[in-house]
């Protein structure tokens, strides 16, 4: 499958090169920002007397093709940089290479105005939404900014709590979203449990998500896809930074060398005066417990035509918590990745990139007491080459086409006083193909068909997937998308909803088929007003085929792989609003969720009574009807820096106890038990859920070798103790039901020094 795959992807090569057309002109280059030298991930470009333009894709490359003899004036924008502006001459048969290095804007309190339409020229497909990092360290965040934290803000977007930066987009769970650090998939993106991700804001680029409808370009998830580049490295100057905080400091370091770049970034928890005083007063805390996450990157410019890179992430977790004077617990879990990346220009029509990347999640936990240990290891081996070319053939084609093959190895392995109790090891091979043609007939209409065809090796599963979204543009300032997909997952997480340290991934094979469903998505995008935004969405996306580890099973041992699942269906359908303020003094957006969730599993919250009728669908737990959010920025001075959010959400679906009753003189043991009676399954909900955070951001010197920047938060400001579930106690009668309530206020406070 794999050489198959290959081979016709190299066909392609010589017959789009032989398709150019001589008498015709072209313009192509790298956009990077003038500073630092990194490349701008959708910059717009474009020559204005023919209006032609285009995006520049994920590698900051652009090509502006087929263009007739002449003289044109080519501007380039992008958002926080001034406007590039140059004239270029082109004669019959030239190709023209022309990098472009944009200015940043310089933000003086008295020069916060918009002096381009970067904002409104951006490129804003449906379904996708760029975080930027200046949001990302901006925001008020639990002790440390959060890629994930920030994320969560968006509409269609939901957070399971306070303690999880698990991402629920669109009634999905966060195991269907396919989450890729440098085109590598990474398998468990959390630190501290899940309270935040494992990604280094210092060491981060771009960040783009997928909410859903994603194009032909990405596959294996039901739901969505986010994006995340590392940092090239600064390629003028040595350059980087250093942030003390209360939960973990970082430190960032990168610079040029004579052929490319390079980046390194470190984080590391520091906890340990903190457990080491609450040892002294508190039971059960833990003895030992650290993270840590190591960013790198190093670029090399071999020709104008061809860049290499190479990049890894390597981070950790690792806790031990002591149970009375004999007995311990354990956990080590964490991710390993490696991206080596060739892009290659065949020529201005012809671009491509090689991807080799290597991924490894691993979770161990133990048990020890009275000097009996219990073992487990659990390990995720990852590998894969991606192949990916851009071809345009004229003014109004731009295809992509690509493959993605790899090995997918799981390790288990459970061992009980030094003896393996249970070991089993899965290995499958994957492989994807895809091409979609992005078609512009003319300057209102946008049509971008694909198809994508998927094999998994266990159980033989071959899947084709179409894809199809549109654009019309009926005003300047308007434009109305729609999009369509079928999507499969191979892949299931098992996982604990409060901690994230004990992930397992299980895969389709054999009498377990894989998860598949379609997506509809309708959009519109405006501006309203000079440096406003405004976009709407509605969706609806049907799940089938679901399939998870049954939890009424009382014992795996023996049964058959198949035999240890269920299987059901979902559905999901909403409304999204987001409403963007962009320039001035005081930015910031309101984000407005409506959304239905439902599962449906056979032999599952049926009639109580009539055990026979067929199961019935309930929402998940972290469903929830109505979200609101709120998050404003106001430049107070030019130091100083105000940013506030607000979060509204309906309460979390649960399950009510209804009541007990005791069931006397039991078959065989004569012995009494409680019986408990609940209602339909998460029929109930939790208090509504409200929280407003705020920050204050004072930037000077660091003893005149650098800039630094105070950063003060104030996390629930008005201390709203929210529940995350119930507790009940069922030696009373009628049974006692208690709150479990989230964060109380908290403040927070980090230095940073930029050199």
């Amino acid at each position: 499958m794999l050489r198959t795959l290959l081979f016709g992807l190299i066909l392609t090569i010589p017959s789009m090169l032989l398709a150019q057309e001589n008498e015709r002109a072209s313009v192509s280059g790298y956009i990077t920002d003038s500073e630092t030298g990194e490349t701008l991930i959708s910059a717009n470009i474009a020559l204005i007397e023919i209006n032609k333009g285009m995006a520049s894709n994920t590698l900051g490359y652009y090509s502006l093709t087929n263009v007739q003899p002449g003289t044109y004036t080519l501007i380039c924008s992008y958002v926080g940089y001034q406007q590039f502006r140059q004239e270029v001459t082109l004669e019959a048969g030239q190709n023209l290479r022309l990098d472009v290095e944009l200015q940043p804007e310089s933000l003086e309190l008295d020069e916060i105005e918009v002096r381009s339409r970067a904002e409104e020229e951006e490129q804003k497909n449906i379904g996708r939404q760029q975080i930027k990092t200046e949001m990302i360290k901006e925001l008020p965040s639990v002790f440390e900014a959060d890629v994930f934290r920030s994320i969560q803000q968006l509409p269609g977007v939901k957070a399971a709590s306070d303690f999880s930066s698990g991402l629920y987009i669109r009634g999905g769970s966060p195991d269907q979203t396919l989450i890729l650090l440098d085109r590598t998939t990474v398998y468990n993106p959390s630190h501290f449990f899940g309270f935040f991700s494992t990604f280094n804001p210092d060491a981060i680029k771009d960040v783009r998500l997928y909410k859903g409808g994603y194009p032909a370009e990405f596959g294996g998830r039901l739901g969505s896809v986010l994006t995340i580049y590392n940092k090239d490295g600064n390629r003028n100057e040595t350059a980087g930074s250093v942030t003390a905080g209360m939960l973990a400091s970082r430190v960032s370091v990168e610079g040029p060398y004579s052929k490319g770049s390079w980046m390194f970034a470190a984080r590391r928890s520091t906890l340990e005066p903190l457990l080491a005083g609450l040892r002294q007063t508190t039971d059960n805390v833990p003895s030992k417990f650290y993270f840590y996450d190591f960013n790198g990157k190093v670029n090399f410019d071999a020709t104008d035509s061809d860049k290499f890179s190479l990049a890894f992430y390597a981070g950790q977790d690792r806790v031990t918590f002591p149970f009375g004077d004999d007995a311990e617990f354990g956990l080590d879990y964490g991710n390993q990745t490696l991206s080596g990346n060739w892009t290659h220009i065949f020529s201005e029509r012809l671009f491509s990139n090689f991807v080799f990347t290597g991924s490894r999640y691993f979770n161990f936990p133990n048990f020890e007491l009275g000097g009996t240990e219990f073992t487990r290891t659990n390990n995720i081996y990852d590998f894969s080459i991606k192949a990916d070319l851009e071809y345009l053939p004229g003014n109004n084609h731009l295809i992509k086409t690509g493959i993605w093959a790899g090995n997918f190895t799981f390790k288990f392995k459970d061992t009980f006083d030094g003896s393996e109790t249970f070991s089993s090891r899965i290995q499958n091979q994957y492989a994807s193909f895809y091409v979609q043609d992005e078609w512009t007939p003319n300057e209102r209409w946008i049509f971008t068909p694909g198809i994508r065809f998927n094999y998994f090796s266990d159980g033989d599963f071959f899947r084709v997937e179409p894809r199809f979204s549109l654009e019309y543009r009926p005003a300047d300032r308007i434009r109305l998308q729609a999009a369509y997909g079928r999507y499969n997952q191979f892949l299931t997480l098992i996982s604990n909803e409060a901690f994230s340290g004990f992930d397992i991934w299980l895969t389709s094979a054999e009498g377990v088929d894989p998860a598949f469903g379609d997506q509809f998505v309708l959009g519109a995008k405006t501006i309203p007003f000079e440096g406003y935004g405004l976009d709407v969405e509605l969706y609806y996306r049907s799940m089938e085929d679901l399939f998870e580890l049954d939890p009424f099973l009382p014992d795996v041992a023996g049964l058959l792989y198949e035999d240890m699942f269920r299987f059901g269906t979902g559905y999901a359908y909403g409304a999204e609003v987001f409403f963007e303020r962009r320039m001035g003094r005081f930015t910031g957006f309101i984000g407005y969720t409506l959304g239905y969730t439902w599962r449906k599993f056979p032999g599952f919250n049926y009639e109580i009574g009539n055990e026979e009728q067929a199961a019935r669908f309930y929402p998940p737990k972290y469903d929830r009807r109505h979200d609101i959010n709120v998050v404003a920025n106001y430049q107070l001075s030019n130091r100083w820096k105000a940013t506030a959010s607000f979060n509204f959400a309906t309460g979390q679906a649960y399950t009510q106890v209804l009541g007990r009753y005791i069931q006397h003189d039991l078959p065989v043991t004569n012995e009494n038990r409680n019986v408990f009676t609940v209602g339909k399954v998460n029929a109930s909900r939790l208090p509504n859920y409200h929280r407003m955070d705020v920050s204050f951001a004072r930037k000077g010197t660091f003893f005149g070798m650098g800039d630094a920047e105070w950063q003060f938060q104030l996390i629930n400001v008005y201390s709203r103790r929210n529940v995350w579930f119930y507790s009940f106690d069922f030696d009373e009668n009628p049974v006692e039901r208690n709150d479990v309530t989230l964060l109380p206020i908290l403040p927070s406070i980090s230095y940073t020094v930029n050199f």
